[in-house]
């Protein structure tokens, strides 16, 4: 796996992802959120995970799956905005209830770790893209949001078979995980709109 989660960061052979859901009181300004999610991981045994954590409710969690010849990518997502950001534009203060885009995605063949890294950047610009097709902004004459302050990815793919060294645009790989993703992040960001209006 690669990533920049909380808890394990980086490049991982690892088996296993952890989502915990925190609340916003959880959290407070004398809270040491990484020992908070250290400490709920060692009391589930889960210390070997990659983990994020997320003010979403984890039961609201979305898939996408897409085939591109013979690979298969799975996108697992959990998608709130209220921490919303545009990119190369910070939003004065700290905005209300904390929500952030949490997403795995799998492959299923082995990828370099230059592959991983690209495989990254294909899945970030598929969240943005159906972020951006949502539409949000957090104020009337605000740009929309692009993504959240704490927005996390995992890219995971087996660690055994001979490894891709490519996954960009132009590959079935980058293709499937883009499409997975998509898929997952809509669905996702769609459940967060209409929650907000209901």
């Amino acid at each position: 796996m690669a990533s920049w989660a909380p808890h394990r960061p980086g490049f991982q052979t690892v088996d296993r992802v952890v989502w915990r859901e925190v609340r916003n009181a959880d959290l407070g300004p004398d809270v040491d959120a990484l020992a908070l999610l250290r400490d709920g991981l060692a009391a589930i045994g889960a210390l070997d995970a990659v983990a994020m954590m997320t003010s979403r409710d984890i039961r609201r969690h979305f898939t996408g799956t897409a085939w591109v010849g013979n690979v298969t990518a799975t996108c697992l997502a959990t998608v709130g905005l209220t921490n919303g950001e545009t990119v190369g534009r910070r939003r004065p203060g700290r905005p209300g209830p904390l929500g952030t885009v949490n997403l795995l995605v799998h492959v299923d063949h082995a990828l370099t770790e230059a592959a991983m890294l690209e495989a990254m950047s294909i899945a970030a610009e598929a969240r943005t893209m159906a972020i951006l097709e949502g539409g949000y902004r957090p104020d009337a004459d605000a740009p929309p949001v692009t993504g959240t302050g704490t927005d996390c990815i995992v890219i995971a793919c087996p660690a055994t078979g001979e490894p891709s060294p490519f996954a960009g645009m132009h590959t079935a790989i980058g293709e499937a995980l883009g499409a997975a993703t998509l898929a997952a992040i809509r669905a996702g960001v769609a459940d967060w709109l209409a929650e907000r209006r209901g």
